[in-house]
């Protein structure tokens, strides 16, 4: 800036200056709260809040724009003018681009057209659109700007017509603007002796690049860090460091101790998102991130670690849960529009929802019963009765369990990043699946935002995007991109904002550690996504094939008292014609059940069946047959009912199932080869013991073997004893 006092003397009188650029830091953030406030999220002419345009009016012109502490970008337009039409997009790239600069320097933009800003734009001398006028800070109420001619058209003229209007500002500047010329050895040498162990990142360049500038502003709202820019020319650092790429970034603590720092590409973007990932650096006004964070206390869930590379059918299937039963359940009754978004949102969900088949079955269920209903309102009630309705292979898991979505604490992420992810899943499901509607997915989601999303200046903003493009849409492939684009543009709109999770500050997604590849450079070196790798990525990330089913809700399976009523609901001859009754699912009913189950089961009789139950193959570890049946049929014993047909048939189908079991035996030992480490003996040793356990086989082979030695025993003492008897008669 002209103002600004020498190069060796711009570090320290920033530092001296540090508590009170604090100070006005947040009067400006107020004053930017208080245009936010003005706006209310309501679209005027070509711009809303959310494009992060200050919107002026007569009502706050004056408060926005004069006396404050950042200089400001002005544009007069008029809605119908077309020239003003094909620019505004550039001037929302722009705002959005340089939104880290927001306490230097910001856009604003006035709709001459309307006729209540009429009196402003003529305050201001404006006969043409579009007109930009630049505000230097703390303006005096009578000033009309500096008037901008043959401005450029693209976002990169423009930032750099804003740094040159920042470097040339006259005194007093923006107190919040570091300084952006050129630094020496000896500046930085004074500076790492009184630096406190501060991140001092240095930007090498060549004289008429901007690179290093912008890198200093994007990381303006950021503390622990120090930027400053390095010229080709100042040849003692480049020596000291042996500096070759101009430009590049160098982590500087010692004149012995630095870094290069490591990125995908040498340009702005990249060094800006290194730099603000750096440890201990954080957002100004944040709390640093720390690992206590993540201990919950007693109430709370704990953290549990995931894989960031991946999306969790756990996140999927809570966030259907919550939006199901928690979200649609304020509405008591569901007609007009909101039945219409209700019918769309559970219909892309049974076409396109990569679940388990027991979920799947359960939103096919109740999808066909939305669709029977011929009336022009419907009760929640009734919607949850259908939703509940369970069976053995379709039920909706009742549960909310974060994992890709878990925030550091309760009050981040959670249900509004599993919708993202859930909707993301279902473009990318309706491609694989080549959908014959490409806007079906995103305007069931519009619909659903609009009618049932519970943040509301949220489903405002998502309203105005769409608005915006989403009926130009006209390909599977625009529709996951759009929705992609919409997300980042989200991303950028609350980034820095007290929702933001400390530990998962709001980036443009994929960042380049996650999809090198996505990532390129204009010709200019502006970055540039190449949405052919964006494409494929999310194809890859979003497929069915790639979700991880780690930390499923355990109750996918419905309580056992819903299955049994769903069982007995089947005829009895049914089950006999065709049913194959597994162990597992035996045991757990009669001998794994609560007690109150167990006493149901007692007082609802049941006739038992055994038909249908598969002879199991041989295996070496089978216990004998009769230990098996009791093991099933113990829990009849309580009943002390008179002996009926049915349980003469249990008797005689164990009976055959022992003879069965025998024979099968017998004609497998001679059919089969022995396998390794078996031998004849030992199958015929398993056939001795049937009807004995292992302990009783033990008992009886001990006894055996006692009984031997006492008969030897015996043998042998009779024996000496007789030899005795011979010696004594021999004797005369």
């Amino acid at each position: 800036m002209a103002a600004r006092a020498s190069p060796a003397t711009s570090l320290s009188r920033w530092r001296m200056c540090g508590t009170a650029a604090v100070r006005v830091r947040l009067v400006c953030a107020v004053l930017c709260v208080m245009c936010v406030l003005c706006s209310g999220g309501v679209r005027a002419g070509l711009y809303s809040e959310s494009d992060q345009v200050a919107i002026l009016s007569p009502d706050n012109v004056d408060a926005v724009l004069f006396n404050s502490p950042s200089a400001a970008l002005l544009e007069f337009y008029a809605s119908w003018c077309g020239h003003c039409v094909a620019f505004s997009p550039v001037w929302k790239k722009l705002a959005l681009d340089i939104k880290e600069w927001k306490l230097a320097v910001y856009l604003a933009a006035i709709d001459c057209a309307d006729e209540s800003n009429r009196a402003v734009c003529v305050r201001f001398g404006i006969t043409g659109y579009p007109s930009l006028r630049f505000l230097p800070a703390f303006s005096s109420n009578d000033s009309t700007g500096e008037d901008l001619r043959g401005f450029s058209r693209d976002v990169a003229g423009l930032r750099h017509l804003i740094i040159d209007k920042l470097e040339s500002h006259k005194h007093p500047g923006p107190p919040a603007c570091p300084p952006l010329e050129k630094t020496s050895a000896r500046e930085i040498d004074s500076y790492v002796e009184n630096s406190r162990g501060q991140n001092l990142a240095l930007v090498f360049e060549e004289d008429d690049s901007y690179v290093g500038r912008e890198v200093i502003l994007d990381l303006l709202q950021y503390e622990n860090i120090t930027v400053r820019r390095v010229l080709r020319s100042e040849e003692e650092l480049v020596s000291r460091l042996s500096v070759t790429d101009f430009p590049s970034v160098y982590l500087y603590k010692t004149h012995t101790n630095f870094t290069r720092l490591p990125v995908l590409k040498e340009a702005r973007a990249f060094y800006s998102y290194a730099l603000q990932r750096l440890p201990g650096v954080v957002r100004e006004g944040k709390p640093r991130p720390e690992v206590s964070d993540f201990i919950r206390n007693e109430t709370e869930e704990q953290w549990r670690p995931f894989n960031k590379t991946r999306v969790y059918m756990s996140d999927l299937e809570s966030a259907l849960h919550y939006s199901l039963r928690v979200e649609l359940a304020s509405h008591l009754v569901i007609s007009g529009e909101a039945l219409i978004a209700l019918r769309g949102y559970v219909s892309v969900l049974d076409k396109y929802f990569p679940g388990r088949p027991p979920v799947k079955n359960a939103l096919k269920a109740v999808n066909d019963w939305l669709q029977k209903q011929k009336v022009t309102s419907i009760n929640y009630s009734d919607f949850r009765e259908a939703l509940d309705t369970t069976s053995a292979d379709s039920y909706l898991p009742k549960a909310v369990r974060w994992m890709g979505c878990q925030g550091s604490k309760q009050h981040y992420r959670g249900y509004p990043c599993a919708m993202w992810t859930l909707f993301h899943t279902l473009t990318v499901q309706a491609l694989e699946t080549e959908s014959k509607d490409p806007q079906e997915v995103l305007q069931a989601m519009r619909r659903y935002v609009s009618s049932f999303f519970g943040c509301r200046p949220c489903a405002v903003h998502f309203k105005n995007m769409a608005q915006e493009s989403m009926d130009n849409v006209n390909s599977l492939r625009a529709a996951v991109l759009w929705l992609w684009s919409r997300h980042n543009r989200v991303n950028a709109r609350l980034a820095g904002e007290l929702s933001e999770d400390p530990h998962f500050p709001k980036v443009q997604w994929p960042p380049p550690d996650l999809c090198p590849a996505c990532h390129s450079l204009k010709p200019g070196g502006e970055h540039t996504w190449l949405q052919d790798e964006v494409l494929a990525f999310l194809r890859n990330y979003y497929s069915a094939q790639h979700l991880l089913h780690d930390f499923l809700s355990d109750d996918i399976a419905p309580p056992l008292t819903e299955r049994r009523k769903a069982r007995e609901a089947v005829p009895v001859q049914e089950q006999e014609a065709g049913g194959e009754v597994e162990e597992e699912e035996m045991v757990e009913e009669v001998d794994g059940a609560p007690q109150d189950e167990k006493s149901a089961s007692e007082a609802l009789p049941r006739k038992p069946s055994i038909v249908g139950l598969r002879l199991r193959q041989f295996r070496e570890d089978i216990v004998d047959l009769d230990s098996f049946i009791v093991q099933h049929y113990k829990a009849k014993a309580p009943l002390k009912r008179q002996d009926t047909e049915d349980e003469q048939h249990v008797r005689r189908t164990k009976r055959d199932l022992a003879a069965q079991e025998v024979e099968g035996l017998a004609l497998e030992m001679e059919a089969e080869p022995e396998p390794y480490g078996h031998s004849r003996s030992t199958r015929w040793m398993f056939v001795l013991s049937v009807g004995f356990s292992r302990l009783d086989v033990s008992l009886c082979v001990t006894l055996y073997l006692l009984s031997t030695l006492c008969i030897v025993a015996m043998c042998l003492y009779f024996r000496v004893k007789r030899r005795q008897r011979r010696t004594k008669v021999a004797l005369p």
